[in-house]
């Protein structure tokens, strides 16, 4: 069985029948206009709408997500008169984004700048330089390897080790 997204209750349009603007100037008689005028008059909210239904967040979101969220909501909170609930709802989901690309960014930076596969280790990642491409119009050319002798093939960085 398919899930359904009304819980299967069959839906019906609460805009009535002129929802489309082409049916609206297809010619609507002035009962028409009154259902139309009722109906935008009922989406406009209330003050006291949307209303906070106390602890509905708390049976919401289970207790490591409401853990996690805190710190984001916490700031985010003043904002919401200022900025309106949807406006401070799109910052709070860029910022909390953002952040874990740049706590990424960094704990990948963190890895390779301090856990390199060097001699003194087993393990970590061997990050290799190809060597720069240097074409007979290069004024470097032709360009003679830095590495003399068998040893300076797999070094590791050993013969540059203050040891």
């Amino acid at each position: 069985m398919a899930q359904s997204d009304t819980g299967g209750v069959k839906a019906f349009p609460i805009e009535g029948p002129f929802k489309n603007e082409r049916a609206r100037l297809a010619g609507m008689t002035d009962a028409d206009r009154a259902y139309r005028k009722q109906w935008l008059k009922d989406q406009i909210l209330a003050e006291s709408e949307p209303a906070v239904v106390p602890g509905y967040y708390k049976a919401r979101y289970n207790p490591i997500r409401r853990f996690y969220r805190w710190p984001l909501d916490t700031l985010f909170k003043p904002l919401v008169p200022v900025l309106g609930y949807e406006t401070a709802a799109k910052y709070r989901w860029f910022t909390g984004k953002f952040g874990l690309v740049f706590a990424f960014g960094l704990s990948t930076y963190y890895y390779f700048k301090y856990n390199q596969n060097d001699w003194t280790r087993k393990g970590g990642w061997r990050v290799t330089k190809s060597r720069k491409m240097v074409t007979p119009n290069d004024p470097r050319f032709p360009m003679v390897s830095d590495r003399k002798e068998g040893a300076d093939y797999a070094s590791r960085e050993f013969k540059s080790s203050p040891i």
